[in-house]
């Protein structure tokens, strides 16, 4: 059967052309690895999802490299109630002087 003969042609994305920008809250999770996060907006999540099989390295992670205002760093999307969490480091947060309860502009490339 070809995609056509479906009704629809699949489009196939590649993972290091994925850019995301978007603001979130930075909030507090207290689950076996506390950390603080922003979540991804859902758009961005199902552009995450339709490359999750070929950009995941395991457990539905995502490698992605993030910048926060001045600073970019490489962490990995957080799968969570089917979204992403975008981890945001201590340092990250000093250093950009946010707080939880901030909303933090992220601009977000995927790393393969």
């Amino acid at each position: 059967m070809h995609d056509d003969d479906a009704g629809y042609a699949r489009r196939v994305i590649d993972p290091e052309s994925v850019r995301l920008s978007f603001s979130g809250e930075l909030v507090y999770w207290r689950g076996p690895s506390p950390y603080h996060y922003v979540a991804v907006p859902p758009d961005g999540c199902e552009l995450l999802h339709a490359i999750a099989p070929v950009a995941t390295y395991g457990w539905g992670v995502i490698p992605v490299t993030v910048t926060i205002g001045g600073t970019t760093f490489s962490t990995s999307l957080f799968p969570r109630d089917g979204g992403y969490l975008v981890p945001v480091k201590d340092a990250v947060r000093r250093e950009e002087q946010v707080a939880l309860g901030d909303v933090v502009a992220i601009e977000l490339a995927i790393r393969t």
